[in-house]
């Protein structure tokens, strides 16, 4: 099992904290609003703590659970309190329409947070593809991007805890490509299939 730290109280941050509870992981919350993030440690329940923001957070695996404008400038706030862990963006950079991404250049969210991260951190993008009721009450296909083989296998095993499928994509580059793939899903919920209650995956034909 693991020991995580959740950066946000969010519906996102109270969804996967509860999935890791549940998994028998650890979990901290870390809030701007210490008086949030208490509460949310407390509704999580089974051991959940509070962290003080901006200090260095109990977990080995920080889950920054905010939205995409948030991500760097968090990251840049906490500094060498994040050296040696590794982070997980689950954001979506979408635009003020959801018919785009928020940037136009072929970088991602997870690969800014890369840029301005700490010596020994280590960046994987996850969780952005599932709307947070799915992640809630479903069994979805978690995709994984980043460059170091380690933190994927622990953000891997953390997935795995939550009785969920990690898939890895490749390098972090592939980053920008999934923050693609969670605007996909948006526009097939707001078209082809017309409602939230899916998520994307991969399906295996038998060899």
């Amino acid at each position: 099992m693991s020991t995580i730290s959740i950066i946000g109280t969010g519906n996102m941050a109270r969804t996967i904290g509860a999935r890791a509870i549940a998994g028998g992981n650890t979990v901290e919350v870390m809030g701007r609003d210490h008086s949030k993030a208490t509460g949310l440690a407390k509704a999580l329940g089974d051991g959940a703590t509070t962290g003080e923001w901006g200090t260095t957070p109990a977990g080995d695996i920080v889950i920054v659970a905010l939205l995409h404008n948030g991500v760097v400038p968090v990251i840049t706030h906490y500094g060498d309190a994040l050296a040696g862990k590794t982070i997980v963006d689950i954001s979506n950079p979408f635009n003020s329409t959801f018919d785009g991404l928020a940037h136009r250049e072929e970088t991602s969210i997870a690969r800014e947070a890369a840029k301005v991260a700490p010596a020994g951190a280590s960046v994987v993008k996850a969780f952005n593809t599932i709307f947070r009721h799915v992640l809630e009450k479903g069994r979805p296909d978690v995709f994984i991007a980043g460059d170091d083989a380690q933190a994927k296998a622990r953000v891997e095993g953390f997935i795995e805890s939550l009785g969920l499928r990690p898939l890895d994509a490749g390098g972090l580059a592939m980053a920008h490509w999934l923050e693609g793939a969670g605007l996909v899903t948006v526009a097939l919920a707001n078209n082809g299939v017309g409602n939230l209650n899916f998520a994307l995956g991969v399906t295996e034909l038998p060899a």
